[in-house]
C-alpha cells in the first residue's frame, strides 16, 4: 500500500455524498444509495473502501456488493447490478491502495475473483475497452431542437410516434411501479432473460428519493412501454426500461424517450446518458440512431490463480438454450422464477 495512504472498510454516507458530489468520474452506482438498494433487495452485502491521505482527507473510493451466487459464481463486484461503479479518485495514488485492498478483501471472504465496472483501471489486472460502450450527448435547448439531432431516418420514426394516440406519465407511486413492472418484464421475457425481483426496483425508488423516477406511456389506457430513470450531477439515465408486444407497432419506446428527453430537460438535465450497450449489437445501433455516438467503456478483472473468471453475459454461448427456453416461458411462470435467478445475476 503506498505509503500515507489508509484504506478502510467503510465510510459516512454523507461523506461518501460530499466526496462523490465533487469527483469527476464518479456515478449513482458509486453512491450509498445505490449500495443500500442492492444490498437491502438482494441480500448482497454493500462494502464500500475509503482510501484516506495522511491527513484523513477522503481520496477515493470504491464501492463492493459481495455477489453471492451459486449459478453464475461468486465474485466481490462493482458495483452490483449496475454498469459502473469502479473505482473513483481524487488522487490517482489512491488507486493501487483500493485496487490491493479489494484483493484483500476477496481471499478474507474467499472469493476468487474481483470485477470492477468503469472507474480507474490498477495496473496488473485483466483490462477490457473492448465489450461496451457507453451513449452519452447533450440535451437540445428544446424539443424541436431535440428533434433536428437525430439523425433524418430515425427523426421520421420519432414524428410517427409523437402523431400516435399515446399517453405518458411520470410518478413514483405504487401504480407507476406496477406498471413499470408489467412492462420491463414482459421485455426481458421477450429476451430470454429473467426479471430482477420487483423490491430491487422499490429500493432504488426509496433510496434515491426524487432522483429516480418512472415515465410510462399507455395506449388506450393500456400500458405499452415504461422506464425506471436515475438523475445524477445534471445527466438523467433511463436504467431499466421495456415494453409490450403491442410497443414495437405503436413506436412506443420512441415516445418514451422523447418524452424523457423532455421532462429531464423540464428538471434541468444537462445531458442524456443513454447507458452502455455491447459492442456491435442492435441496442447499440438503435442508439446510434437517436444520434448517440458510442465511447469505449473500460472494465477491469482480477482473479485469484487458478480461478476462471464469471460469465454473466447472456448472450454467451454457454446460455443459449437458457435463453431460447426462458423466451417460450408463459410469462407468469417467467415472472414466479425468474426473480430467484436474476437477484444472483450481480
Amino acid at each position: 500500500m503506498t505509503a500515507s495512504i489508509h484504506v478502510s472498510d467503510g465510510v459516512a454516507d454523507s461523506d461518501l455524498a460530499g466526496f462523490l458530489s465533487d469527483t469527476p468520474g464518479s456515478t449513482p452506482f458509486h453512491s450509498a444509495a445505490w449500495g443500500h438498494a442492492i444490498e437491502q433487495s438482494t441480500g448482497h452485502r454493500w462494502h464500500c473502501l475509503a482510501a484516506r491521505d495522511a491527513d484523513g482527507a477522503l481520496i477515493g473510493v470504491l464501492p463492493l456488493h459481495h455477489i453471492r451466487s451459486r449459478l453464475f459464481g461468486s465474485a466481490l463486484v462493482s458495483s452490483g447490478f449496475a454498469v459502473d461503479g469502479g473505482i473513483v479518485v481524487s488522487d490517482p495514488r489512491a488507486i493501487a491502495p483500493l485496487a490491493d485492498a479489494a484483493i484483500a478483501l476477496a481471499r478474507e471472504l474467499g472469493l476468487p475473483g474481483v470485477e470492477l465496472r468503469g472507474g480507474a483501471l490498477p495496473d496488473g489486472w485483466a483490462h477490457d475497452r473492448m465489450s461496451h460502450l457507453g451513449f452519452v450527448r447533450p440535451l437540445a435547448a428544446d424539443a424541436e431542437a431535440e428533434l433536428a439531432a437525430i439523425p433524418r431516418k430515425h427523426r421520421a420514426e420519432v414524428r410517427k410516434a409523437l402523431a400516435n394516440p399515446l399517453d405518458f406519465s411520470v410518478g413514483r407511486s405504487v401504480a407507476d411501479r406496477a406498471a413499470h413492472y408489467t412492462a420491463y418484464a414482459t421485455s426481458v421475457r421477450n429476451l430470454g432473460t429473467p426479471v430482477f425481483p420487483k423490491r430491487l426496483f422499490a429500493a432504488v425508488l426509496d433510496q434515491f428519493g426524487e432522483d429516480a423516477d418512472i415515465l410510462t406511456v399507455r395506449h388506450d389506457g393500456a400500458v405499452v412501454a415504461s422506464v425506471l430513470s436515475l438523475y445524477w450531477n445534471g445527466a438523467v439515465m433511463p436504467y431499466w426500461g421495456g415494453g409490450t408486444q403491442a410497443a414495437r407497432g405503436l413506436r412506443a419506446n420512441e415516445r418514451m424517450y422523447f418524452a424523457l428527453m423532455d421532462h429531464a430537460r423540464e428538471r434541468g438535465c444537462k445531458h442524456f446518458d443513454f447507458g452502455r450497450s455491447k459492442t456491435g449489437s442492435g441496442p447499440a445501433a438503435y442508439k446510434k440512431n437517436w444520434g448517440f455516438e458510442g465511447e469505449p467503456l473500460s472494465y477491469a478483472r482480477w482473479a485469484e490463480a487458478g480461478e476462471a473468471v464469471r460469465d454473466t453475459n447472456p448472450t454467451s454461448g454457454k446460455y443459449a438454450l437458457m435463453v431460447k427456453t426462458w423466451q417460450r416461458l408463459p410469462l407468469p411462470i417467467a415472472n414466479a422464477i425468474g426473480p430467484m435467478i436474476a437477484r444472483q445475476l450481480g
